[in-house]
């Protein structure tokens, strides 16, 4: 926007200040700039909302329209994994006598899936068991086709051709139908300054296991227990419920900041090639000072936190797009259409400006603003 997109390229190429001092600083400068109007309002901690609410206030006086107030939707959470557990045909190892496994290092592990602890195993712990089965299932065959128990190394091998097929049921159970990703979608109120405190563990924890399954499913079956549990754990402590929540809120405040303009457009053109209404230099200036320097800045970070967690996130549903269950389907499609409609509400904005002072200022042409980047 001219002068407002040179003063937003400033603050991402210098060191930022605290938000909370950044937000008194504008607001000083808002005072000299724009005089008594700006008054009323106070210095706050500068977190998501009171930037938001703060905004839409200052946009409201300028235009002398009453603001609608900002109804902020409640974020769907994905069906319990209950539910989406994918139900799994047994095998006849099933209540198998394990000693008669002798001589394979397969019987301890059939042992600990047929015990009462074993049958009642949560997803994560039955994958890893069948992980291990299908490690252990060629050597046993070997040793059981050497003693000559032909019958039962038939056994082992139907179970073992059973198991592989279940394989991307069994993940899916274990992680994007498990509780843990469940918790990384919690909806949770999002801490003010986010996304500043975000952690790159659960991107690491997505992507190493996309990587694991990646691997279990093309036939190498080898797994690091700890890890695989430790990376579950990451991601029930992502942030996926954060970011839909701060998406959702911006969103909603910039569709009420939306409804403003309409009603000011309404009422016909704010200037014309012969006159510049006196409301045109205030709304310049609220723009520039609280929209392009705070919440366009937080709209860029939002933004890249978004791609940053989509892509592992998609990585690991298209690795089991073929087992995904019609509840998870239909969650992923709603969350997908949400958070796209959500991560574009700034640029829908930014329209808005332009009709509404497009005819005021050069800056404010579409020509001129299309290339912002939010």
């Amino acid at each position: 926007m001219g002068r407002a997109l040179s003063r937003r390229t400033k603050l991402t190429a210098q060191p930022l200040k605290p938000r909370a001092q950044r937000v008194c600083t504008f607001r000083t400068t808002a005072l000299l700039v724009a005089g008594p109007l700006l008054l009323l309002s106070a210095c706050t901690d500068g977190g998501q909302t009171a930037e938001l609410e703060d905004y839409l206030q200052r946009l409201s006086r300028p235009l002398g329209i009453e603001v609608i107030q900002a109804e902020v939707p409640t974020t769907p959470m994905p069906p319990r994994a209950e539910s989406l557990r994918i139900s799994l045909k047994g095998s006849k190892l099933d209540g198998l006598d394990f000693l008669r496994l002798r001589g394979c290092s397969l019987q301890q592990t059939v042992a600990k899936r047929n015990s009462s602890l074993g049958r009642v195993a949560p997803p994560s712990q039955r994958l890893l068991m069948e992980l291990a089965f299908l490690r252990e299932a060629p050597a046993c065959i070997d040793t059981l086709l050497t003693d000559g128990r032909e019958e039962l190394a038939s056994v082992i091998k139907e179970s073992a051709v059973l198991k592989r097929s279940q394989l991307p049921a069994l993940i899916f159970n274990a992680t994007l139908g498990n509780r843990e990703y469940r918790d990384f979608w919690r909806t949770v109120q999002a801490q003010e300054d986010y996304p500043a405190q975000t952690s790159s563990l659960v991107i690491t924890a997505l992507e190493q296991i996309t990587a694991d399954a990646t691997r279990w499913l093309a036939g190498d079956y080898q797994v690091d227990e700890t890890r695989f549990e430790l990376a579950l754990a990451d991601i029930a402590q992502g942030d996926g419920g954060e970011l839909l929540d701060a998406l959702s809120r911006q969103r909603a405040y910039l569709d009420a900041a939306n409804a403003l303009i309409d009603r000011r457009i309404a009422k016909g053109p704010l200037c014309t090639d012969n006159t510049r209404g006196k409301a045109a230099p205030i709304l310049r200036t609220v723009i520039g000072k609280f929209f392009v320097e705070r919440i366009q800045v937080r709209a860029a970070e939002l933004n890249k936190r978004y791609y940053q967690l989509s892509e592992p996130v998609t990585q690991l549903e298209s690795l089991l797009s073929a087992v995904l269950t019609r509840d998870y389907q239909s969650w992923q499609e709603n969350r997908k259409t949400k958070l796209s409609r959500d991560i574009a509400a700034p640029r829908h904005h930014v329209n808005q400006l332009q009709q509404l002072l497009g005819t005021c200022y050069a800056e404010f042409a579409p020509e001129v603003t299309k290339d912002i980047d939010l």
